[in-house]
């Protein structure tokens, strides 16, 4: 029992005595020591074992045991000591607490004596600085007086000198007298609840209301309204007039200049009355001349009587504008049926032409009216199309040489005068556009009377197909049309004038270049057996003759030069339209049209030589090639096509040098044409013998080169083809050659045959397998265990080294096939 109190009681301890690492580290840090009774994780097992390492040690126990008492009795009386020293920290605690407290209380009595002096010294200045304060708001306010007395005689005498000067008329002093007592009156602003100061700002009121009546009563009296005639000249006192005018309200100086040039323009309502024959619009150059001679009588005669910061001679002239704008209107209401296409763009030449002058002579700071803003500019662009308004002959030649996209000059600044007059016009010029509706319509006949009189082009062979001349004067009109509208309008009548584009576009392009492609038609003479055995180059004919092709070339060309020119016209009419509406001018269906008639070209042109192919692919299925006992050169039909390839694609060529990239997507559907068609004719020819398949290889290959070369044939420069092209004919030409090296094998043993058909065409269709079996002149009953086994082995083409090996041991001797490759190859290079 006891020793098990003990053993808990160590452990108790232990469990009391446990530290945290933190704590321990901490204490070995303050209190470093070597002794492992001090270590953390001291182990007395392994102390006894230090101290006791072998059995002979144990002699000297007694001595280590004596040891470690004394050091034990050494710790008791050291923790004895500590303990007793903690004895009085309480009470040592209290007394420094109790300190504390009372050097705090003496603290804050010195605290608040130190802020009864602070008080007592800032009473101490107040009484000292406030007599100070006092002499100092006695200066301000006597400096404040005398000024206030001072502006207020300056006040009463300049008031008494104006009225008196008012009613003498002495305007030249009463304009800086008038300035200096408005200025001096505003320093009374706040004095004004006083009776004397009231008075004297109602007798300045009522001295500038005096001074108006009295100027605009002076005025009346020198131009009067009613009057016939206007004095000699300007007189110094209307001069002064409007110098106190300008210090005025600014009602005065409004009224004075409304009168003025109501007065200046009351001639011109009399001479150009809607009832007199020189107020129609085949006389508006009357108006413009009459307000030139006015302006210069202006000048001479009232230039110096206004002031220049009043721009006289410019409001004459924007008024004179909105009194035309309106007459005009009027007039034109009126007389609406009267108006025609050449009148009216009569009148509106001579009138944009006024307005440009005017944009010269005035810089446009008087136009108020809301109605009339300026332009914004427009944001740069990069249309190609973009570039200053150039004459009509610069604008021709520009379209004939599609040199639409050259350095153009910066344009003008923006006429603030823009549409003041020739805004009235803008209701009238649905007549316009009637017009060029007629025009067009007329032209679009025009050109289809021209071609069937001079009928098509004849084919240019050196610079690429020849463009036709109806499209560049096509353009060329439109562009002066563009032009000429917009210099009118580039509201909605832009927009309807887009429409009449887009409607004549659609029409050339149907008329013009779809109306005049030739028609495909039956082949005006075709091969036979007889004509191929017998090898008379020259006895076919192409379906179109020289001319034909040139005219579907030369149409193409025109397409593309309408379908790049359209582009770019889009581009242009946006840039002239109103920024509201460009979203409403869209040619997509118009250029979407001039890709159809090219496409349609293209189709005609592969149409053309196919046809002219087929002849001499009808004859090849149609030979008895199981007869062909020897393989010779090249057969009759390949000459054939070879011939009309090199007949009709030069002559294409040439004539679509300028357009090498449709040229190109010629060449890419033709091959994608003939091949499907040479190999659905190759299937026809059954059955056919070794020697004949051999022929049919060379044959195959010698078409396979001339289709490679097709794009640069009968050329001096000598071109790559196209990767795009060369990809089409070697892989459907490849496939070609496959099918004739599967007819070439031997169909013994079956399981090899399927196995290198499915190894060499990788085509799992049943039918082709089949077609295979006709050419190779199998019979029925071979053909049905042939379609079985090959049903059988298609889910698992042959690998691995037992399917090649009896392929190769089943297969023909390497000696016969190496010499039918010897003799293909020295067939090939002769031909070549």
């Amino acid at each position: 029992m006891m020793e098990e109190e003990e053993l808990e009681f160590v452990e108790e301890l232990e469990a009391v005595l446990q530290l945290t690492p933190d704590v321990q580290l901490a204490i070995e840090q303050v209190f470093p020591s070597q002794d492992p009774l001090d270590r953390a994780d001291f182990n007395a097992v392994e102390y006894i074992n230090t101290l006791f390492p072998t059995e002979q040690s144990l002699a000297n126990i007694d001595e280590v045991v004596n040891k470690i008492r004394l050091k034990i009795r050494r710790l008791d009386d050291n923790i004895r000591t500590v303990v007793r020293g903690q004895t009085n920290v309480g009470q040592d605690g209290r007394q420094a607490l109790e300190e504390a407290q009372k050097a705090i209380q003496q603290l804050f009595g010195k605290i608040k004596d130190i802020k009864d002096k602070a008080e007592k010294s800032e009473q101490m200045v107040k009484e000292i600085t406030r007599d100070i304060k006092q002499l100092d708001h006695a200066k301000r306010h006597l400096t404040t007086s005398i000024t206030t007395l001072n502006h207020l005689h300056m006040l009463a005498g300049g008031v008494d000198s104006l009225e008196a000067m008012t009613r003498r008329r002495q305007y030249g002093e009463v304009a800086n007298l008038l300035q200096g007592v408005m200025n001096v009156l505003e320093h009374f602003h706040k004095y004004m609840g006083i009776p004397q100061i009231r008075q004297l700002s109602e007798r300045v009121k009522a001295a500038q209301t005096e001074l108006g009546q009295q100027i605009l009563a002076d005025f009346e009296e020198a131009f009067p309204s009613q009057g016939t005639k206007r004095p000699g000249g300007p007189s110094n006192v209307l001069r002064d007039a409007c110098l106190v005018a300008n210090i005025l309200d600014p009602r005065i100086k409004q009224e004075i200049i409304k009168k003025f040039i109501k007065q200046h323009l009351s001639e011109y309502l009399v001479l150009f009355q809607e009832n007199q024959d020189v107020a129609w619009l085949d006389k508006i150059d009357r108006r413009y001349a009459w307000i030139k001679r006015q302006l210069v009588d202006y000048e001479e005669k009232y230039g110096r009587m206004f002031p220049r910061e009043w721009y006289m001679t410019e409001r004459i002239a924007v008024e004179f504008c909105h009194v035309t704008r309106t007459e005009l209107a009027k007039i034109m209401r009126t007389r609406a049926k009267e108006i025609e296409v050449k009148l009216l763009l009569f009148a509106i030449q001579r009138t944009t032409n006024f307005e440009g002058f005017l944009a010269k002579r005035f810089s446009g700071c008087t136009l108020t009216d809301g109605a009339l803003k300026k332009l914004e500019s427009p944001p740069p662009s990069t249309n190609p199309f973009l570039e200053d308004e150039p004459t009509p002959e610069m604008e021709e030649l520009a379209m004939e040489k599609g040199d639409l996209d050259q350095p153009k000059k910066p344009k003008a600044p923006d006429n603030p005068f823009h549409g003041i007059v020739s805004k009235c016009f803008e209701p009238h010029l649905y007549v316009y556009i009637e017009s060029q509706d007629k025009n067009l319509g007329e032209l679009i006949d025009r050109f289809v009377a021209d071609f069937k009189a001079q009928g098509p082009p004849k084919p240019n062979t050196d610079e690429g197909g020849a463009v036709l001349p109806s499209c560049a004067d096509l353009f060329v009109y439109y562009k002066k049309c563009m032009v000429q509208c917009s210099q009118l309008s580039t509201g909605e009548p832009m927009i309807a004038l887009t429409t009449i584009f887009q409607k004549y576009l659609r029409e050339y392009a149907w008329k013009i270049l779809s109306g005049n492609l030739p028609k495909s038609t039956g082949s005006s003479g075709g091969l036979t057996i007889s004509s191929l055995l017998k090898e008379k180059e020259g006895s076919e004919v192409a379906r179109f003759t020289l001319e034909e092709l040139g005219l579907v070339c030369s149409i193409l060309s025109t397409a593309e030069y309408c379908l790049a020119t359209t582009q770019q016209l889009e581009g242009k009419l946006k840039e002239k339209v109103d920024v509201s509406l460009t979203e409403r001018i869209n040619l997509t269906g118009e250029t979407d049209t001039f890709s159809t008639v090219i496409s349609n070209s293209i189709q005609l042109l592969v149409q053309d030589l196919d046809a002219a192919c087929d002849p001499a692919l009808t004859a090849m299925s149609k030979m008895q090639w199981q007869n062909v006992e020897h393989v010779g050169d090249q057969s009759p039909y390949v000459t054939s096509v070879i011939l009309h390839i090199k007949q009709n694609v030069p002559i294409i060529r040439d004539n679509l040098a300028s357009t090498r990239k449709y040229f190109t997507q010629f060449c890419i559907k033709f091959a994608n044409s003939f091949i499907p068609k040479f190999i659905t004719h190759l299937f026809k020819c059954k059955p056919i013998s070794m020697v004949g398949a051999e022929q049919l290889l060379l044959d195959t290959h010698s078409l396979k080169m001339v289709l490679l070369d097709l794009p640069s044939i009968g050329s001096q420069v000598v071109r790559k083809a196209p990767a795009s092209y060369t990809k089409i004919v070697v892989k459907g030409m490849t496939r070609a050659e496959m099918i004739l090296k599967v007819v070439m094998a031997p169909h013994e043993p079956p399981v090899v045959f399927v196995d290198n058909y499915i190894k060499l065409l990788t085509d799992c269709n049943t039918e082709t397998f089949q077609k295979i079996l006709d050419m190779k002149g199998l019979k029925r009953s071979e053909q049905s265990s042939m379609l079985e086994l090959f049903r059988q082995r298609l889910p698992t083409p042959p690998a691995g080294p037992e399917a090649s090996s009896s392929l190769s041991l089943l297969a023909p001797t390497p000696e016969q096939e190496s010499s039918r490759i010897r003799k293909l190859e020295k067939l090939i290079k002769k031909r070549l």
